[in-house]
């Protein structure tokens, strides 16, 4: 291997090029570039030594003169809404995309929408001014517009959620028929006999699977539920809160809770204990979580863990290789949860 130019080239009047790459690690100029664009047919040991190389010289591609020569970019955007989980879920994914993404010649930026916006306005500014080459979004509905609008454009595009529009195209989820399934089937053999869901905002997809899963499997276990009015798992840790000690303090309170988020089960183990109720005698709680928070805050919340760095580092190889218009096996994928972390076994009695 031919050595490495000393530092002071990299803090030189001129940048360092592709070529200077290639004559410092003995490669030909095009293998360079293949190796800094991941390409599938360059190894490993290759791709390390290349971008250790452009690392130590202090490498940055010219963006102007990528985007004259190939019109890419070599920016993928990550398309968020505001009101997610961002505590436990949102940057979560975030940083593995981003990791994913490390090596490569892509960036990630994010863009963020309100709730009092148009989630169409960030799709429509990123396609027409081709401000990036790909979309990650998530959320996804059951007949999703960005969807249909970025597949009309052939907009490459990949998507954390399922739809039921017939669309093919790269997406990661995770299970949340099974989710809602394996939920009310552990409430139920820990004697739990009225369940609650406090399930996603109804019109995201995830919320369809979780609230069917849920309630089909409490009628086929013949307990009793019922599904949260006026509040999801999106809606802020005071209105759960509200909602759930209204709803302890009434008549048949539940005793059993399935939420879908963290800061939701957060807030609802805080209202019911507002009305004296006690998590793991008087009530059980199912929650998931990608970042471990809540047995730091109680420790008999019952866990299912999802796998959000997963998802991340899939969504981001499934749209690199969809850009660069390369086969990939795996463009679909689904973490599908089997296991509840329990706390100590249910201690029944109590106030109810």
């Amino acid at each position: 291997m031919a050595a490495i130019p000393e530092p002071a080239v990299a803090d030189s009047d001129t940048r360092p090029t592709l070529k200077t790459i290639a004559a410092a690690t003995g490669l030909a100029i095009a293998t360079v570039s293949r190796a800094l664009k991941d390409a599938p047919d360059i190894g490993e040991e290759t791709k390390r030594r290349v971008r250790e190389t452009a690392a130590l010289l202090g490498y940055r591609p010219n963006r102007a003169g990528v985007r004259l020569r190939t019109g890419k970019t070599n920016v993928i955007a990550l398309v968020l809404s505001t009101e997610t989980d961002i505590m436990n879920h949102t940057s979560r994914l975030i940083y593995s995309i981003a990791n994913a993404l490390r090596g490569t010649a892509y960036h990630l930026v994010v863009m963020p929408f309100f709730p009092d916006q148009d989630p169409m306005e960030p799709i429509r500014y990123i396609v027409e001014t081709e401000s990036a080459d790909g979309i990650i979004l998530n959320q996804t509905k059951e007949d999703d517009p960005r969807i249909r609008y970025m597949h009309e454009h052939g907009f490459p595009f990949a998507a954390h959620g399922r739809t039921a529009m017939g669309i093919d195209h790269p997406f990661f989820d995770f299970d949340n028929e099974a989710y809602g399934r394996l939920g009310a089937r552990t409430l139920a053999e820990r004697g739990r006999r009225r369940l609650l869901l406090v399930p996603p905002p109804r019109a995201h997809m995830y919320a369809r699977h979780m609230t069917f899963g849920f309630s089909d499997e409490a009628a086929l276990l013949g307990v009793p539920f019922e599904v949260a009015e006026g509040v999801t798992s999106d809606s802020g840790g005071e209105a759960v809160e509200a909602a759930i000690t209204a709803r302890f303090s009434q008549p048949n309170p539940p005793d059993g809770i399935l939420v879908g988020s963290t800061t939701a089960a957060m807030a609802a183990i805080a209202g019911a204990e507002r009305t004296g109720r006690v998590l793991g005698r008087d009530f059980d709680l199912v929650a998931k979580e990608a970042i471990a928070v809540l047995r730091r805050f109680r420790q008999d919340v019952l866990i299912v863990r999802e796998d959000v760095g997963r998802a991340g580092e899939f969504l981001a190889r499934a749209l690199v290789a969809e850009i660069d218009k390369r086969d990939w096996a795996e463009r679909q994928g689904l973490e599908v949860p089997v296991k509840v972390e329990q706390g100590r076994p249910a201690r029944m009695g109590g106030t109810q």
